[in-house]
């Protein structure tokens, strides 16, 4: 995939290569050379360049968090997307591999600031540690090389996410396909939250977006749209009209 592009990093760790590819105006983090795990543009790296990515900031239009946590670091480009977003929100992210939050602070722009911190740890245990309550949306996008995580699909996740959030809190989930809304999963899901919703992505991952609470729907030409748009130029409108309900 990226023969047309030039590596200008490669390091090993424990799990594996961890490669950054600079191809027009893009850089790309991949760890096995076919999968993008994060992908900015050079010129502006906290705008998300992947449409799950983009998609993964919709809660934006409901809620004003004052803490996201954000489940698998990759480039950074989620915690540098709310970062920008919201000037006054903090962020918590869990990264497997020290070597990952390296190249992300090196080489993807991820923001310095006293409002990020990282945590080196399985993102499973992290969970279990924080305080119940404790913030107000949990974007997970916990994938290896080539596949998604198996724990962001188990119930217990599931449980945990639910016991950290606040009571008005978003639980964003970049899934691998569209879970199964029979299936045990989906159920507990279900148990949990208000609201579920779902957002299809070009490259067929499915975005599921879990409420606590209900919510006012927003027209398309709701200002909080264009406002958002604004501070974060990433087509809100488009993306929100791709959004439905899953039941």
């Amino acid at each position: 995939m990226f023969n047309k592009g030039e590596i200008i990093h490669h390091t090993r760790d424990a799990l594996g290569s961890i490669l950054v590819v600079d191809y027009r105006k893009h850089r790309v983090l991949t760890f096995n050379s076919v999968f993008e795990q994060s992908k900015i543009d050079r010129r502006f790296p906290y705008l998300p360049v992947h449409e799950y990515n983009r998609a993964m900031m919709l809660p934006a239009v409901f809620a004003n968090p004052r803490h996201v946590t954000i489940l698998g670091l990759g480039g950074g480009v989620m915690a540098g997307a709310f970062h920008h977003l919201y000037p006054e929100c903090r962020i918590h992210a869990v990264e497997l591999r020290q070597a990952v939050l390296d190249t992300a602070r090196e080489f993807f722009d991820l923001p310095g600031s006293e409002r990020l911190e990282v945590t080196i740890a399985d993102a499973r245990d992290a969970l279990e540690k924080l305080p119940e309550a404790s913030t107000d949306m949990i974007l997970a996008d916990l994938y290896n090389a080539d596949r998604m995580s198996p724990a962001q699909a188990q119930k217990q996740f599931v449980d945990e996410c639910t016991r950290v959030l606040t009571d008005d809190g978003w639980l964003v989930l970049n899934y691998h396909r569209t879970p199964d809304v029979e299936g045990a999963y989906f159920r507990r899901l279900k148990r949990h939250f208000a609201v579920l919703l779902g957002f299809r992505s070009k490259s067929n991952n499915t975005v599921v977006y879990a409420s606590k609470q209900h919510f006012q729907s927003v027209h398309p030409k709701d200002p909080v749209l264009a406002e958002l748009e604004n501070r974060l130029p990433i087509d809100w409108r488009r993306l929100m009209a791709k959004v439905s309900r899953m039941e």
